[in-house]
């Protein structure tokens, strides 16, 4: 199939004009002019996009699809009691509420041009609904116990789930990986645990770390609605809180007990934090992934991104959950934080390109996946997406890096690949999920919600 656009965006080269994409076997085969490829491969299948860039697929390093039910229920409020009301009402879902719920996030991924997720799960509905879907994915078995004589239980479990979703998974596609549970709901000896677990079984790891204030100051100076509200409930399994303040930031804290010695960590968020932070991160090589719009939204604060950058950690952009963000669009994502850092930051004027390249190739190399995809270069996988340029919105169209990141939205996708198969073309699904059912149960699940 020969694939045309008025702009190729390659990401890993200069972007270029009049320009075509060939896919074979799933993979990149050429790129390069339109009228050179159609008289190279003459025979091919071609599709031609007219005024639209084509570029690899947006690479979402952290979000929880199976919280899509959510969007709009728990408005308006800081993170903390966001997080507590999110739980409670959670427990209103069965499983298959969750597999629907992460259905359509993974359908609303797919028509805003993501074409990888890495999601954090405890109950395993996002590897379900990326395998329904097509989509590729690297999927997080949450575990956390706060309770000390509990850990290797919950170790135990999540082994069990780990080695039960490898076993349904396709490995071209999905990649299965475990995350301890925030700091907040986690004796500390999760993270030793997990990180054993993961060197031994070569797995992936993320975690939510030095997401919030509260989080920090739980941490340092064992205070924060946290030291209320989750360490002396029942939710943490212990009657008395075992907490006493630790006097160092997350990302010590977590470095004391080994939360970065597997070979691939990624730390999410990671906003509360100094430069040295920033330097352990570097030298562990932990990846980061930032989440403006979350962070903002719940009032958690503000990502330095281009101190991430500046330290040339691996780096990119997370939706986090569609509970706070009501969306899972990398567009929106990308612009926020570059609009909050040149707000904050105007020494260090982060431009469109930068953006992009951490929405692709950024994302790609924090998961590791970067000699996979991330940019459309020959023997790449073929996760390509097509981005319409037309609109009044867009036009003159005179930097098409500018115009995606600037002016786009996840609205303006004609088109999402994934393995060199068309999962999404406007208004049209070519997917295994049945599109009106899951709107019909999300529609169902949200009664449930409201009452």
């Amino acid at each position: 199939m020969l694939l045309c656009a008025q702009y190729i965006v390659p990401i890993a080269s200069e972007p270029f004009q009049r320009g075509a994409v060939l896919v074979r076997d799933g993979a990149i085969a050429d790129v390069g002019p339109a009228d050179i490829l159609r008289t190279r491969y003459p025979e091919e299948e071609t599709k031609d996009f007219g005024m639209a860039v084509l570029m690899p697929g947006l690479v979402d390093l952290h979000t929880h699809t199976e919280n899509s039910v959510f969007r709009g229920i728990v408005h308006d409020v800081p993170y903390t009691t966001w997080v507590r009301a999110v739980a409670e009402k959670s427990g209103a879902l069965e499983t298959h509420d969750w597999r629907d719920s992460a259905m359509l996030g993974c359908l609303e991924a797919v028509s805003s041009g993501i074409t990888c997720i890495a999601d954090i799960t405890a109950t395993g509905a996002a590897g379900y609904a990326t395998d329904k879907v097509g989509m590729r994915s690297v999927i997080y078995r949450e575990v956390g116990a706060m309770d000390q004589r509990r850990i290797d239980y919950a170790m135990r479990v999540a082994a069990n789930d780990i080695a039960h979703w490898q076993e349904l998974a396709d490995p071209a596609r999905m990649t299965i990986g475990i995350a301890p549970a925030a700091i907040y709901t986690c004796h500390p000896g999760v993270f030793t645990k997990v990180s054993e677990f993961a060197r031994k079984q070569n797995l992936p790891v993320a975690m939510h770390l030095a997401g919030s204030r509260e989080e920090y100051q739980f941490v340092k100076r064992g205070s924060s609605p946290f030291a209320v509200h989750t360490m002396g409930s029942k939710r943490g399994y212990v009657e008395i809180p075992p907490w006493l303040p630790t006097g160092v930031s997350p990302v010590r804290y977590a470095l004391n007990w080994g939360a970065f010695e597997s070979d691939n960590v990624m730390a999410i968020h990671c906003i509360h934090i100094d430069d040295d932070d920033i330097k352990k991160l570097k030298e562990y090589d932990v990846a980061v992934a930032s989440c403006p719009r979350c962070s903002a939204q719940l009032g958690m604060g503000l990502p330095p991104i281009s101190e991430f950058l500046r330290a040339r950690l691996r780096f990119g952009f997370g939706t986090d959950s569609p509970a706070a963000t009501d969306s899972i669009d990398m567009f929106n994502e990308m612009r926020l934080g570059m609009l909050l850092q040149r707000a904050v930051s105007p020494d260090t004027f982060l431009d469109s390109t930068t953006l992009l390249e951490a929405a692709t190739i950024g994302g790609a190399r924090a998961l590791k996946l970067d000699h996979l995809i991330g940019s459309l270069e020959i023997g790449k996988r073929a996760d390509i997406i097509a981005v319409d340029l037309s609109g009044s919105h867009q036009t003159p169209t005179n930097d098409p890096v500018s115009a995606v990141v600037n002016t786009s939205n996840g609205s303006d996708v004609l088109m999402t690949m994934v393995e060199g198969n068309v999962l999404f073309e406007k208004n049209h699904w070519h997917v295994e999920a049945d599109v009106a059912h899951t709107i019909a149960r999300v529609i169902e699940i949200r009664g449930k919600l409201r009452g």
